[in-house]
């Protein structure tokens, strides 16, 4: 008997068939100084029923560069979670195909005596063992049971960074069907390319990112990695984590959230943040 199918290789082969009765439209994407080009290998599918309500493709391209390196991510927490802001999360799929997201949003996680922190006092477990590992370490955890959150580790013992919103940029239709097919059948009007990605279950559902990816290293994955392609001119806003409790007492309002100012992707906008940051 054959083996069962993965919900990745199962999205990758309805993908396949409807490109054989579905038109195809090529995702151009434009270098500085260059006229826009299309990949050959890069066509998406557009069923009829999705053709009129699909979001105008994102004005700010992907410049694909190198595969950022030990050196990057080997950096103090915070450093890392505002270093982020702006560069590029790249999702090979089994099929070959690559999906990529501007990363737009972040929060640091510090250990030690940060008290909303997975191994906070030092508290090390079998699930969060990446926190401690290598920076650059993949730490994807599952919460309420059926979702997962993606987390890079940082310097420090401990330390990490949750990735919580990205732009998407190529890819969004397999991204748009993958999330399509976690939803309740009752919520499924046409998500907006901003909405694709902007939560960090939302990021591992649209790019297909599991347990499997924990204590991976994105300096080396052949599977996923990061781009450089970091706007230096950006604004960044920090701000409070999201959904911290009272528990976690002084931590529960420290500015450890950064995200990119007017970003439409970002996940929660806190607005008197920024007004200080401006």
């Amino acid at each position: 008997m054959a083996a069962p199918l993965s919900a990745c290789q199962k999205l990758t082969a309805r993908r396949g068939r409807c490109a054989a009765r579905t038109e195809t439209a090529p995702v151009a994407f434009t270098e500085p100084g260059k006229k826009s080009h299309v990949p050959a290998s890069n066509t998406v599918c557009l069923s009829t029923q999705n053709r009129d309500t699909v979001s105008p493709p994102v004005p700010r391209p992907v410049i694909k560069t190198s595969r950022l390196g030990p050196e990057f991510f080997d950096r103090p927490c915070v450093d890392l979670a505002r270093a982020l802001l702006g560069q590029v999360l790249t999702r090979r799929l089994p099929g070959g195909d690559e999906l990529r997201g501007r990363i737009v949003e972040t929060e640091a996680y510090l250990g030690g005596d940060d008290k909303a922190s997975h191994s906070a006092g030092g508290r090390r477990t079998g699930r969060n063992v990446a926190m401690f590992m290598a920076p650059g370490t993949m730490y994807v955890y599952q919460i309420y049971g059926m979702y997962y959150c993606l987390n890079v580790s940082s310097q420090g013992d401990g330390a990490a960074v949750l990735l919580r919103a990205l732009e998407p940029l190529q890819g969004l239709d397999y991204m748009r069907e993958a999330r399509a097919a976690r939803r309740k059948k009752e919520a499924c009007k046409p998500i907006r390319d901003w909405e694709l990605c902007n939560g960090p279950s939302k990021i591992c559902q649209a790019l297909a990112l599991d347990k499997s990816f924990d204590r991976r290293d994105l300096t080396s994955d052949p599977d996923a990695w990061v781009e450089s392609d970091q706007d230096p001119q950006a604004a960044i806003v920090s701000a409070p984590r999201i959904g911290i409790g009272s528990s976690a007492g002084e931590w529960a309002t420290k500015a450890l959230r950064f995200y990119l100012l007017g970003n439409r992707s970002v996940s929660v906008r806190n607005k008197s943040a920024e007004q200080e940051s401006s």
